[in-house]
């Protein structure tokens, strides 16, 4: 795999970049603005010229980016998926800018509504998206989630539905979370367990699909449906579930990218790709 890890774009996203490359990441993550506001500033001229610069000289695998938290397309009609609709779609438009092949994004939660009417929601949700950027060639890579609450995406089935119901799932791919998989219940500790979640993915929607992993290990026990990354071989997946998914052939080329807990200097994202690359150097 590709390895690398989220990067905070504070000072301007090509800052983000210039921190990857710090640490030697082959694939950078970033949020396009503020993840905890609903809209912000688009990118300046400065800023989208010193981006690519910064990716033309560091020569990264790949950046991509991560929507901001507050979207919800599973919310029922309100002023609050009114505005997710419309985050959304201004982040596609800055992702474009920044020429970023997608963005990962949380399906959404249904809020006390059923399962189905909530992946009803998302894939309204998606269409209307699409159709306001549809001269855009920026994906939308859907994430798995722990379950949370009324959170959908814990099972793969949620994902192949929205595939299957939305009416361009060529502008959609899939982001699959270590961490968010675990604390679903789905058993990756052991290499079997691994593969039979790989098989299952595959039957579902293809592995070509899978456009990054985030490779997270989980504070929290199997099926806990409780979302708390830790730092690899730290939490309860554990350090040699890591090497089976690393080494795993299917995904040589891939992306691969940490969202473990950081301090500004960033060591613990120098420890955590040196551990990745060590497992995957050793097998």
């Amino acid at each position: 795999m590709n390895f690398g890890a989220h990067m905070s774009t504070a000072g301007g996203a090509w800052k983000a970049l210039e921190r990857g490359a710090s640490i030697h990441c082959d694939v950078v993550q970033i949020f396009v603005k503020n993840n905890m506001q609903w809209t912000g500033k688009p990118p300046s001229a400065e800023d989208i010229a010193q981006f690519h610069e910064q990716r033309k000289r560091h020569r990264f695998a790949c950046v991509f980016g991560h929507t901001g938290y507050l979207i919800n397309l599973g919310a029922p009609p309100s002023p609050n998926r009114s505005k997710s609709l419309q985050s959304l779609i201004q982040e596609i438009t800055f992702a474009g800018a920044l020429g970023l092949p997608f963005l990962v994004l949380h399906p959404g939660a249904h809020l006390g509504a059923s399962e189905q009417e909530g992946i009803k929601r998302i894939v309204a949700g998606l269409d209307e998206v699409f159709r306001a950027t549809n001269k855009s060639t920026v994906r939308v890579a859907l994430e798995n989630t722990a379950g949370q609450g009324s959170c959908l995406g814990n099972q793969l089935e949620h994902l192949a539905a929205i595939y299957d119901r939305v009416k361009k799932p060529e502008r959609l791919a899939v982001c699959i979370d270590t961490a968010h998989l675990f604390a679903a219940g789905y058993d990756i500790r052991a290499k079997k367990g691994w593969d039979n979640t790989i098989r299952q993915f595959d039957s579902l929607l293809g592995r070509d699909q899978i456009a990054a992993f985030h490779l997270n290990d989980s504070k929290t026990e199997l099926n806990s449906r409780v979302d708390r990354h830790e730092h690899i071989g730290k939490g309860k997946i554990g350090l040699a579930a890591f090497r089976h998914i690393v080494n795993d052939p299917r995904f040589k080329s891939f992306l691969g990218c940490l969202e473990t807990p950081k301090s500004d200097d960033l060591h613990e994202d120098v420890e955590n790709l040196a551990t990745l690359r060590r497992l995957a150097a050793t097998s």
